[in-house]
């Protein structure tokens, strides 16, 4: 039968207590939110809403095309050169999603011949774009530029090291400095990831690569995400100029690729344009951080210590962990939960958001509902 093997792998799901479902939300919802990526509460702000409603009545409902025909508006150059400006790089292409531009950045900056070392840890959507490359790809651990040194030793050639900044599961940020030591040494790029950085971490939020001093460097690509700190939909790639061009040529993500809706350009750069106003709000963000970790500790739970915004909370199982989500949206607070296979280590996890917006108390009563409904 056509797609049985379907029914044999919804089983196994079922059995390994690993079966995700859709859950809409209303728009007043009335659950504390510690799930989302909004880090700095930008989502629902009045300018960004009101950068989104004015992009979509000027520009209209959609792109209508890729890029490189009738996709992009002088409001995404506009995104570009002024997210590129606050980041510290030479340029900036932006993309459908965080998601397609780690695609872009990986399969074309990894030819074939080359080589690709990628971090144990890091996002599906950067393993997908070392799938999809035409290079070799070897996996070393987690947060290693020993490891890293390493493998670049083995190959002559092209060759680019991969990594996320800050990793989604656990919150821990990578070794930048020593990254890109390991990939100097060797005359090779490093790509890396900021979803969780920008916003969050470096001078007003100007992200991780600007924190370690590598932001403009010529040998260093920078991927993010308008989705999480800037409260909207899509992604960007920055870095040099001629990088930047090459992708516009070649990234197939970009020129097969319907542009990024007004709305989100609009909304995303209105969130730029606000923080780079009130910069406090990445320095909040980092303290509602720390406070949640020295909360959650204190209560006896076992809690990863933050370097940005993400908070991970250690469960006994899959099936623990899902019902303690579903226990902490019976008592008004919504939490992620990590399963297998999002979790490299196969633990699974309460994901925490410490977001800018949230206040003391806030912070306290999803502390104590943690705590009362813990495994």
């Amino acid at each position: 039968m056509a797609f049985g093997w379907i029914d044999e792998q919804a089983a196994a799901r079922r059995r390994a207590g690993l079966v995700r479902t859709l859950r809409p939300r209303p728009a007043d919802s009335p659950l504390l939110d510690l799930a989302s990526n909004d880090y700095l509460g930008l989502a629902r702000h009045p300018e960004v809403v009101a950068g989104a409603e004015a992009a979509a009545r000027t520009w209209g409902g959609g792109a209508t095309g890729s890029r490189l025909v009738t996709g992009t508006t002088e409001l995404h150059t506009a995104l570009e050169r002024e997210l590129a400006e606050f980041c510290g790089f030479e340029a900036a292409l932006v993309f459908s999603s965080g998601y397609a531009a780690n695609l872009a950045a990986v399969t074309a900056l990894a030819p074939h011949g080359s080589l690709i070392v990628s971090d144990a840890g890091n996002h599906a959507s950067l393993i997908d774009g070392c799938r999809l490359a035409r290079g070799t790809t070897q996996v070393v651990a987690h947060a290693d530029p020993d490891a890293v040194r390493k493998a670049l030793g083995t190959h002559e050639g092209t060759a680019v090291a991969v990594s996320d900044t800050v990793f989604s599961v656990d919150g821990d940020a990578a070794p930048l400095a020593g990254l890109a030591e390991a990939c100097r040494e060797h005359g090779a790029g490093l790509v890396v990831d900021d979803a969780h950085g920008l916003g969050v971490l470096g001078a007003g939020g100007r992200g991780a690569p600007h924190a370690a001093g590598l932001a403009g460097a010529d040998d260093v690509v920078v991927t993010v995400t308008l989705s999480k700190s800037l409260g909207s939909q899509g992604g960007a790639v920055l870095g040099p100029a001629r990088v930047i061009e090459h992708l516009v040529n070649a990234a197939r993500t970009f020129i097969f690729d319907t542009g990024l809706a007004p709305a989100s350009a609009g909304a995303a750069l209105a969130a730029l344009r606000l923080l780079g106003r009130e910069p406090e709000r990445a320095a909040r963000a980092r303290e509602v951080a720390t406070g949640l970790h020295a909360r959650l500790t204190a209560a006896g739970l076992e809690a990863v210590r933050p370097d940005a915004a993400v908070v991970s909370v250690r469960a006994p199982s899959p099936e623990e962990a899902v019902q303690w989500a579903a226990d902490c949206r019976a008592a008004g607070l919504f939490v992620g939960c990590f399963r297998p296979p999002s979790v490299p280590d196969g633990i699974s996890r309460l994901r925490l958001t410490a977001r800018a917006d949230l206040s003391e108390e806030q912070i306290e009563s999803a502390v104590r509902v943690i705590g009362e409904t813990r495994p």
